[in-house]
Parts: structure tokens; sequence; C-alpha cells
């Protein structure tokens, strides 16, 4: 008899310490998957990927400090990266498309993560897109629509963590001591923001954030 293979290593990150509780007991119950490190923010989970070479990490969709998205575009760029499933309680479209475009593989809504979750996990580490069933009707309505869809603007990562902390309501000094940078460097990429965005104020750029699943609504 061929000795069993070694359980599948899981990052997992939400900031919410009973959720993960509870995810890491679904998770743990099965002989082929175990959690080997948590996280309570993007930036955690992004540490522990790199640190830990896990095969998966699990994202909260929305987190402080980084959110999953940001997160999993972060991992997905890693030398040999681990497959990536984000885990939401939105059952939002924009959410499920910016997931998959960060590098995903799959999408897991929390309300069903006790009958989805180890599912997923399983299809992810197979290398398959694990998606709830209402959206691949979403995915079928944006290919459809393709043709008529403005391209979103092309922003930096850099860019893209200041206008997450601005959305946030954190002044220019806040973001610069959070992302150690100068003030006149955090306005730059305001300014940025706004002539790439087409926008004229934090109201314009909290909106577009709250779209592009940066921070919840």
């Amino acid at each position: 008899m061929s000795p069993a293979a070694d359980p599948a290593r899981i990052v997992l990150a939400d900031d919410h310490a009973l959720v993960r509780r509870g995810l890491r007991l679904i998770i743990d119950a099965e002989p082929d998957l175990r959690v080997v490190g948590e996280a309570s923010d993007g930036a955690e989970a992004l540490q522990l990927a790199q640190a830990d070479r896990p095969e998966l990490v699990v994202l909260d969709v929305s987190m402080p400090r980084m959110t999953g998205l940001q997160a999993a575009r972060r991992i997905a760029q890693l030398p040999d990266p681990p497959r990536i499933l984000m885990l939401t309680m939105h059952d939002n479209e924009q959410y499920l498309f910016e997931s998959l475009r960060a590098g995903a593989s799959g999408y897991v809504l929390k309300s069903v993560a006790d009958r989805d979750l180890v599912a997923a996990c399983r299809a992810a580490l197979r290398d398959e897109v694990a998606l709830y069933p209402a959206s691949l009707a979403a995915l079928a309505r944006s290919y459809l629509a393709d043709g008529a869809r403005p391209d979103r603007p092309a922003i930096t990562a850099r860019e893209e963590e200041v206008l997450k902390l601005v959305a946030e309501g954190h002044s220019s000094r806040e973001i610069g001591e959070l992302l150690f940078i100068s003030v006149k460097t955090v306005e730059r990429h305001r300014a940025n923001l706004l002539q790439k965005l087409g926008m004229r104020d934090r109201l314009e750029l909290t909106r577009y954030a709250i779209r592009a699943g940066l921070i919840e609504p």
C-alpha cells in the first residue's frame, strides 16, 4: 500500500477571529487539508504566503489595511504562487470579476461555506475553477456584454493602495505613515488617480473604490 499524501497546506485570511475559527474547523476536519497559518488582513496573508509556501491561500475579499483582492494580486505574482480562493459574504458580480482578474481560482460565499468550502479548496488545488452556480450566469452575461463595456482604467498597485486608504477616510499624513511614503507622494498619487479615473474629489474616489471591491459599502 502506498503511503498517504501529506495534507495540502492552506493559509486562511479573514479579519474576524470567530469566522477564521469556524472555517478552520471545517478545513481541518478533512484528512487531505490542513490550515498552517491564519491572517487577519491581506498584508499578513501575503507575508505568510511568502514565508510558509502553502499550496492554497483562502482570502476574505474585504479586509483592513490590504484587502483580499489586493493581496491576491500580489500573491499571484510570487514565484511558484499558491492557488487562491476568495471567500466573501457578498453575492456581488463586481467582486466576482475582480477576484478572477486578480488571479483567484474560485469564489465562495460565506453563507454556504460549510457546504461548499471544502469542495472549492479541492477544486482550486486541482487547478480547476470553483464558482457558485449563480456566478456562472454572471460570467455569461459579462461575456455577452464585453463588446460594449469600456476598459477599466489602469492604475498601479501603489495608486490602488492610496485609493483604498483615501476612500476609508485617512488623511494624506496618515496614508503616508501607513505606506511609508511622504505626504507629497501621497498627494501626487491622489492627483494621478483623479486624472486617470476622470474624477473630481474624494467622494467620487470612494464610490469607485466600493465598485472595485476595495472597501465595503
